[in-house]
């Protein structure tokens, strides 16, 4: 009766995750300092309808660039104005 070591299982799997890990931490990130999004995809991005993007463009929470008549946003102005809209909201509740 061959005894085995319990602990060989966890290793092997622990091994296994830094090997992941490891591989996502190498992994080259896209680079999305230049991306634009339509207010469709920043609307999906965001959960939220178009009409509240359009109506965060019209009061100046969100900088869009207009192009004809299609309004694309950069990357960093999402993500960065839905953080000013976050602490505004919590501002005006306090």
């Amino acid at each position: 009766m061959t005894h085995t070591n319990p602990f060989e299982a966890i290793h092997s799997e622990l091994n296994e995750l830094k090997g992941m890990v490891k591989q996502i931490l190498t992994t080259p990130k896209e680079d999305l300092s230049n991306k634009l999004y339509t207010v469709k995809e920043a609307a999906a991005i965001l959960k939220v309808d178009k009409q509240t993007i359009n109506n965060h463009i019209n009061r100046g929470n969100i900088k869009a660039t207009f192009i004809g008549r299609r309004k694309l946003i950069r990357h960093e102005e999402l993500f960065d104005s839905l953080n000013e809209v976050k602490s505004l909201k919590y501002k005006r509740q306090a």
